[in-house]
């Protein structure tokens, strides 16, 4: 640093710092651009201080899945057990949700919509995300009651589950007043529980309401059986019930911690209701410009391959 304190040296900000400037700029660019500019951030991406959240959203839905296996295993080895917050969709098999478990210790904060994730392997591991205080497993449609009641169970901290369905994945049953019972029983913390389109009774809602005390919003918006009188529901005086008629939009993005359930009304189309997980970033530097065989190709060729910093060149085009 200058004498005269004009003038600062960015590279010789304490790693911590660096950091939390790096998580504003998009994945793409803390990947390549931020380890070409010096050897301290290099080290700095290289280590835990960039990867205590980890948000591959935007840049999974257009990767192959066994891409997405690789980049997963590739920053949340490099958090190195500080991971508090990890956003994928998507999730091809169990053996990527065993490695998240697997390195789980500091995770507070877990969405993992549309993954391909099982009952068995749920129930297998929840013991290890005990630490989870907002779990989205919305439109995963190989769990159930049991996954949600091994959750309950294991996470005793949890106070925000989103459970969201499309009406099409749940068309072929007949009730998931099971899953409902799962919460209700497991879940007394909760204060966040979103069920959107479950196809659940009020005898379900009823158990959750009777069961969960501190509940703030309930979202059963879709979930036709749900018959809820109006004057019982004011007993709960901190309670908002959204649905089961959609006709009440609130902000859900990002409400993970359980606050600001301010909402607007209007009919809306389903695919806008239900929200689409990739709606909540931004969008005008998308990592879904990348090229997806060209953008894994390059990541391990600078950090596995013997890259050369000081003589680096960028191959993918930055967003304009």
């Amino acid at each position: 640093m200058e004498d005269n304190g004009d003038f600062r040296c960015w590279d010789e900000l304490i790693p911590d710092a660096l950091g939390l400037i790096f998580k504003n700029l998009s994945l793409r660019e803390t990947l390549t651009v931020v380890p070409s500019v010096c050897k301290s951030w290099r080290r700095v991406v290289m280590g835990p201080y960039c990867w205590q959240d980890i948000d591959v959203d935007q840049w999974n839905q257009q990767c192959r899945p066994e891409n997405l296996d690789r980049m997963l295993q590739m920053l949340i080895t490099r958090s190195s057990g500080s991971l508090r917050k990890l956003c994928v969709t998507g999730l091809a098999n169990d053996q990527s949700f065993l490695f998240i478990a697997d390195n789980a210790k500091s995770l507070q904060t877990l969405r993992l919509p549309r993954s391909e994730i099982s009952d068995s392997v749920v129930e297998q591991v929840a013991g290890r995300l005990s630490s989870v205080t907002f779990l989205d497993v919305s439109y995963c449609r190989n769990i159930g009651a049991p996954a949600l009641e091994a959750i309950g169970k294991h996470c005793k901290l949890l106070m925000g589950l989103r459970r969201t369905m499309h009406p099409l994945e749940v068309i072929d049953k007949l009730s998931q007043d099971d899953e409902a019972f799962a919460i209700a029983t497991t879940m007394p913390k909760l204060k966040q529980l979103e069920v959107a389109y479950l196809l659940i009774s009020t005898e379900g809602v009823l158990k959750v309401l009777e069961n969960c005390p501190e509940l703030e919003l309930l979202d059963v918006r879709g979930c036709w059986n749900v018959k809820l009188d109006e004057n019982f529901i004011k007993k709960f005086s901190r309670l908002k019930v959204v649905g089961p008629l959609v006709v009440d939009y609130l902000g859900m993005k990002g409400c993970d911690d359980c606050s600001n359930y301010s909402g607007s009304s209007g009919y809306l189309a389903w695919d806008f209701v239900a929200g689409n997980v990739g709606s909540d970033y931004d969008d005008e530097m998308s990592d879904g410009d990348w090229e997806d065989d060209q953008s894994m190709e390059d990541v391990e060729m600078r950090f596995y391959d013997g890259f050369d910093l000081d003589n680096a060149a960028f191959d993918w085009p930055l967003s304009p």
